[in-house]
C-alpha cells in the first residue's frame, strides 16, 4: 500500500524545510545544549507560527487539530533539522489536556507558541523542565501541574536536558488519557526519528562522494553502496508505516511505526558513523547532533521491546479498537 502526501502536505513540508534551513539549526542546537535558550525559543515561535503545534490542539481551543497526518509531516522536518526542545512532549501535553477547564486555560498558548510544555511520570525525568512553562506529571492520583523542577542533568543527547519535576502542584484531572497521549507521543517520536535518519543518510551520501581513497570516491566502493542502500531501504520501509499509522491512530500501528522508524534511524546513525570514519566521533562536527538524537529517540516514549510488545498485544486483539 502506498501513502502519498497531497500537494498541500508537500507544500507544508517544503515551507518548514525552508524555514528551518534558514534558521541554521546546528548553532541553535549547540546553544540549547549549553542552556542558552534565546535562539531556540525564537525558532520555537516561528515553528508555532507555521502551525505545527496547533495541529495537535483541537479547534475548540484555538488549534487546527487534531490532525495526526500533518503533524507527522511536520515532525519529519523537525527531525531532519534536529530541532531542539520538548516538541514531542508538547504534543503529548495537548493530548493529555482533555478536561475543558485546564484545556481552555493552557492549550491556546501552547498552539500559539507562547508556551513550551513538558510531561513525565511523577518521579521520573522530564525533558527541558528548566525552559518549559507548562510542566505536567502524573501518578496514581491523576495528572498534576508541577510547580517547578530539580537540578538539570545531561543526557546522551546534549540537547535533551533532563530534570525531575517537583511534586505538589494543582490536580488537573484524576483520570488523564495516558494511553491516548502515549500514542500521540510515539507518533511524533517516530516522525522525528524518520527525519533524523533521512538527514543522516543525506549527509553520509554527500560525504562519501567527496572523500577519496586510492584516487576514487569511497562512495564508488561496492561495500559502501550496499550499506547505504540497506539504510535507504530501511528508511523507505518506515515511511509508509508512519503515515499509515497516522491515518489509523491505532496504538499497535503507531507502536509498529515507532519501532521501525527508530530502528531505521539508528541504523542510519551506525552507517553514518562508520562511513565518516574518525570525524564522525567528533563532537564539533555537526553530524554528532543527529547521531546522538537517533540514539536518544530510540528509547524515548517506548523502547523497541515495549513497542514490539504493544504490536503483539494489538495483533492478539488486546489493543485493537472494536
Amino acid at each position: 500500500m502506498r501513502f502519498l502526501l497531497d500537494p498541500e502536505q508537500r507544500a507544508f513540508a517544503d515551507s518548514l524545510n525552508a524555514l528551518l534551513t534558514a534558521a541554521d539549526t546546528p548553532s541553535v542546537v549547540r546553544a540549547w545544549s549549553r542552556g542558552e535558550h534565546a535562539s531556540g525559543l525564537a525558532l520555537w515561535r516561528r515553528i508555532a507560527e507555521a502551525g505545527v503545534f496547533a495541529l495537535a490542539v483541537p479547534e475548540a481551543y484555538e488549534g487546527y487539530g487534531p490532525r495526526p497526518v500533518e503533524l507527522a509531516v511536520a515532525f519529519v522536518e523537525l527531525g531532519r533539522h534536529a530541532v531542539p526542545g520538548p516538541v514531542v512532549e508538547t504534543v503529548m501535553v495537548a493530548a493529555l489536556l482533555t478536561e475543558p477547564g485546564p484545556a481552555k486555560r493552557l492549550l491556546p498558548a501552547l498552539a500559539a507558541g507562547e508556551a513550551v510544555a513538558t510531561a513525565a511520570p511523577a518521579g521520573s525525568y522530564a525533558l527541558d523542565g528548566d525552559v518549559a512553562t507548562i510542566r505536567l506529571a502524573w501518578d496514581a492520583d491523576g495528572l498534576r501541574s508541577a510547580p517547578g523542577h530539580g537540578p538539570v542533568r545531561a543526557s546522551l543527547d546534549p540537547a535533551r536536558r533532563l530534570s525531575r519535576l517537583l511534586p505538589g502542584g494543582e490536580l488537573l484531572t484524576p483520570e488523564p488519557p495516558l494511553a491516548h497521549a502515549l500514542t500521540w507521543a510515539r507518533l511524533a517520536t517516530a516522525a522525528q526519528a524518520l527525519g533524523v535518519g533521512l538527514a543522516l543518510l543525506d549527509r553520509t551520501v554527500a560525504y562519501v562522494k567527496q572523500r577519496t581513497q586510492f584516487g576514487v570516491p569511497v562512495g564508488s566502493f561496492q561495500a559502501v553502496t550496499h550499506q547505504l542502500a540497506d539504510t535507504k531501504v530501511a528508511l523507505e520501509f518506515a515511511r509508509p508505516l508512519l503515515f499509515g499509522a497516522a491515518l489509523a491512530m491505532d496504538p499497535a500501528d503507531v507502536a509498529a511505526a515507532k519501532v521501525t522508524a527508530c530502528e531505521a534511524a539508528y541504523r542510519a546513525a551506525r552507517t553514518a558513523l562508520q562511513l565518516h570514519g574518525a570525524i564522525g566521533y567528533t563532537a564539533e562536527y555537526d553530524l554528532s547532533l543527529w547521531l546522538t538524537k537517533a540514539r536518544a529517540l530510540r528509547s524515548s516514549w517506548g523502547s523497541p521491546g515495549e513497542c514490539r510488545a504493544a504490536v503483539l498485544d494489538g495483533l492478539s486483539g488486546g489493543g485493537r479498537r472494536s
